[in-house]
């Protein structure tokens, strides 16, 4: 891989860490399952690997942002995760500030 490529791929990363946390809270305003949560941001354009998703699902609950429950009527069992009440206030707080941010760097970037 070509130095760019490399320096590229490692930027790129930083900026999705960013980003992970609101992208994942925003998806959770009603109960999603992990698989059905990755593939739902897959479509919408953001990928997330199981490997990030599920200890972000365990810390965010740990801080009571979100809840999970099992569901043990299907095949299989399933835990769903949805937003708490803290969580969605957490939510809106981090959607004004990333609603800031995008508006500074707009202006930073036009220039």
């Amino acid at each position: 891989m070509s130095e760019m490529n490399e320096i590229m791929l490692s930027l790129t990363q930083e900026l999705r860490r960013g980003t992970i946390v609101l992208s994942v809270l925003s998806q959770l305003n009603h109960p999603e399952y992990g698989y059905t949560l990755v593939k739902n941001m897959e479509d919408k354009g953001v990928k997330v690997d199981t490997n990030t998703l599920y200890p972000l699902l365990r810390r965010l609950e740990k801080q009571e942002i979100l809840m999970s429950e099992w569901d043990t009527d299907g095949t299989k069992p399933r835990k769903y995760y949805k937003r708490t009440v803290f969580g969605d206030a957490v939510y809106m707080k981090l959607l004004g500030q990333w609603r800031e941010m995008t508006e500074s760097m707009e202006q930073l970037l036009q220039e």
